[in-house]
């Protein structure tokens, strides 16, 4: 194999086992072991099992936030949102082994390129949008953020749960989504208030 071929083999082959097992039951001899190499070759290319990590993690995070950003074109809210929870949804199923990792704890000390900054980022994208919405319906825009969390922990939580069960299928699951975070979105309150116990 050519170094990049390589390269690309022990990404495959860390990406399966730090899916499978996580990063702390995954170590560099498993990893050598399973791509037919000797431990010095992972060093090399990676310089340890960190590295290999940091890199299937940035691929998997460019990979769903790439698929989100497209999805969030501005047009009709609603074909907008089905738009996003669709993208998401396809990488669950294509990239399985990618959003187990993503979704895994991250590394001790690996602030950055973890799933929580993933959604830190979504939802920054999300608000920016929302923010214009509720300003066009005469809601209070300072509140995006907040609702702009609601919705991709909505989707976010959903996902990591249908990743094991995958039922209903996609399709289903999305319209449901949809269907929660559309029509509470319709007839949001513009001063929502608990109601007192009887």
């Amino acid at each position: 194999m050519s170094a990049s071929e390589r390269r690309e083999q022990l990404v495959a082959v860390g990406r399966g086992l730090f899916a499978e097992k996580g990063y702390e039951a995954v170590s560099v001899e498993e990893i050598a072991a399973e791509a037919g190499v000797s431990k010095p070759v992972v060093y090399e290319h990676f310089g340890g099992k960190e590295g290999l990590y940091a890199v299937v993690v940035d691929r998997e995070m460019a990979d769903l936030l790439g698929r989100v950003q497209a999805a969030l074109v501005p047009a009709h809210p609603r074909a907008m949102l089905q738009s996003v929870v669709l993208a998401w949804l396809d990488y669950i199923s294509t990239e399985t082994d990618g959003f187990r990792v993503l979704v895994r704890d991250s590394p001790p000390g690996m602030a950055e390129g973890s799933f929580a900054s993933l959604l830190r980022d979504v939802a920054a994208r999300v608000a920016g949008l929302l923010a214009d919405e509720f300003d066009r319906r005469d809601l209070n825009k300072k509140q995006a953020d907040m609702y702009a969390q609601k919705l991709v922990g909505m989707v976010a939580n959903t996902g990591m749960w249908w990743v094991d069960v995958r039922r209903p299928k996609r399709d289903e699951l999305a319209a449901h989504l949809v269907n929660l975070a559309w029509n509470g979105l319709a007839h949001l309150d513009g001063k929502p208030s608990l109601t007192k116990p009887a």
